[in-house]
C-alpha cells in the first residue's frame, strides 16, 4: 500500500508553565485508499486496555456460580473444548447472562455518549431525558395489563422509547430542536413516565407487580438466549451507524450555525442520532432492564481517561460494559448466597458521579 507524505502536523499548543508541550494526536494521509484522518495514540491505548479488562471480567463472571469453574477452563469452554459438562454450563447456562451484561453495557455507554455529544451537555443521557423511563413504562404496561400481544419485551421497549423520543423531539421543536430544550422537555417527560409506571405497578396483581419491580431495578438474573439474540442483532446494525455519525456529531459541538456553515445538515443529523440512540437504549433496556447511571457515567469517565473534548464512542461503550460486568460481579459476591440486581450496584456507584457532574456544571455556570 502506497503512502503519501504525512499530513502537516498541527501546530504545538503553548506549553503550560514548567511543562513541555504535549501533542495528543497525529495526522495521517493514505494515497491508496485516499483516506486521511487523525490518530490519537492515547485513545487507542485506552480502548485496548478497556477491551482487555472487559475480557477478563467477562470470563471471570462465567467462572462464578454454584458450580465453580477455573478461569482457564472457562476460556477453553468458550472455544468448545474441554470437559463436556463444563462446556454445557458455560455456553448454555451462563453465557447468555454474560453476553446480555456485555452488550447492554456497550449499548448504554454508546447511547449516552451520542446524546451527550449531540446536546453538548454532560447531564444528557437516556435515563435523564425520559427514554429509559418510556421504554420501562411500555414494558411494565405489557407485563401488568397484558398488552404485549405476543410482541415481547424487546419490541415493547423499542416502541416505548421511540414514542417517548418523538414526543420529546416534537415538544422541544421551535424552529429546530436545540440540546438545551431537549434536556428540559426530557426531564418533564421522564417524570410523567415514572409516574405512569408507578401507577401500573400499584394497579397490577402481586405476581405482575413482583415481575415488573424485578425488571425495573435492572437485573441480569435468569437471562436466556431469547433476550440475547435480539440484542446481538440490534447492535450489529446500530453500532456501525453510531460510528458513522461520529464525525458529524463533532461538528455539532461547534454550534448549529458553524455546523451548518461546514455543510452539516443539523436537524437531519440530530434526528439520526436520536433514532440511533433510542434503538440502542431500547434494546438494552428490554434485555437487562433500566440499569441506572451507566449511560450517564460511562461516557464522562471515558472522556476524561481519553483526554478528548467529547465522549469517544468506542471507549464509552467499553467503559459501559466494564461498569455493568464489574457491578454484576459485585452484586453476585457481595452478599454470600444472594444475587443482588445489578442496577442496585450501578445506582450506588453512579450517584456520586451524578453529584460530581452537577457540581462541575454549577461551577461552570451551566447548572441550576
Amino acid at each position: 500500500m502506497a503512502v503519501s507524505r504525512s499530513a502537516p502536523r498541527p501546530p504545538k499548543l503553548p506549553a503550560a508553565e514548567g511543562r513541555a508541550p504535549v501533542r495528543s494526536f497525529r495526522g495521517y494521509r493514505l494515497a491508496v485508499p485516499p483516506v486521511s484522518g487523525i490518530l490519537r495514540p492515547r485513545l487507542v491505548t485506552l480502548c485496548a486496555l478497556l477491551a482487555a479488562a472487559v475480557s477478563v471480567l467477562f470470563c471471570w463472571g462465567l467462572s462464578i456460580g454454584d458450580y465453580p469453574i477455573a478461569f482457564t477452563d472457562v476460556v477453553r469452554a468458550l472455544t468448545g473444548s474441554g470437559d463436556p459438562s463444563t462446556v454445557l454450563v458455560v455456553q448454555e447456562l451462563r453465557l447468555p447472562r454474560a453476553l446480555v451484561g456485555l452488550l447492554a453495557g456497550i449499548a448504554f455507554g454508546v447511547s449516552g455518549g451520542l446524546f451527550q455529544t449531540m446536546t453538548r451537555n454532560p447531564l444528557a443521557s437516556p435515563d435523564m431525558i425520559g427514554l429509559t423511563q418510556g421504554a420501562g413504562t411500555a414494558v411494565v404496561a405489557g407485563i401488568v395489563l397484558g398488552w404485549d400481544g405476543g410482541l415481547g419485551t424487546q419490541t415493547l421497549g423499542l416502541l416505548g422509547a421511540l414514542v417517548t423520543a418523538l414526543a420529546v423531539y416534537a415538544l422541544a421543536w421551535r424552529r429546530g430542536a436545540t440540546g438545551y430544550r431537549i434536556i428540559l422537555v426530557g426531564i418533564g417527560v421522564a417524570w410523567i413516565c415514572t409516574s405512569a409506571t408507578d401507577y401500573l405497578v400499584a394497579k397490577g396483581g402481586t405476581f405482575q407487580a413482583q415481575a415488573a419491580l424485578g425488571w425495573l431495578v435492572g437485573n441480569l438474573n435468569g437471562r436466556t438466549w431469547s433476550q440475547t439474540t435480539p440484542l446481538v442483532a440490534a447492535l450489529a446494525v446500530l453500532l456501525p451507524a453510531a460510528l458513522l455519525l461520529g464525525r458529524l456529531l463533532r461538528t455539532l459541538q461547534l454550534g448549529d450555525d458553524i455546523a451548518t456553515g461546514l455543510g452539516t445538515r443539523v436537524q437531519p443529523v440530530r434526528l439520526a442520532v436520536l433514532l440511533t440512540g433510542v434503538g440502542l437504549i431500547a434494546f438494552a433496556t428490554a434485555a437487562a432492564g433500566p440499569v441506572a447511571f451507566v449511560a450517564l457515567a460511562a461516557p464522562q469517565i471515558a472522556q476524561r481517561l481519553a483526554a478528548t473534548a467529547w465522549p469517544p464512542t468506542v471507549a464509552s461503550g467499553l467503559t459501559g460494559a466494564l461498569m455493568v460486568l464489574g457491578s454484576d460481579l459485585i452484586a453476585r459476591t457481595l452478599v454470600p448466597g444472594t444475587e443482588l440486581p445489578v442496577g442496585i450496584v450501578t445506582g450506588v456507584l453512579g450517584a456520586p458521579v451524578l453529584l460530581w457532574l452537577l457540581v462541575r456544571a454549577n461551577r461552570a455556570g451551566s447548572g441550576g
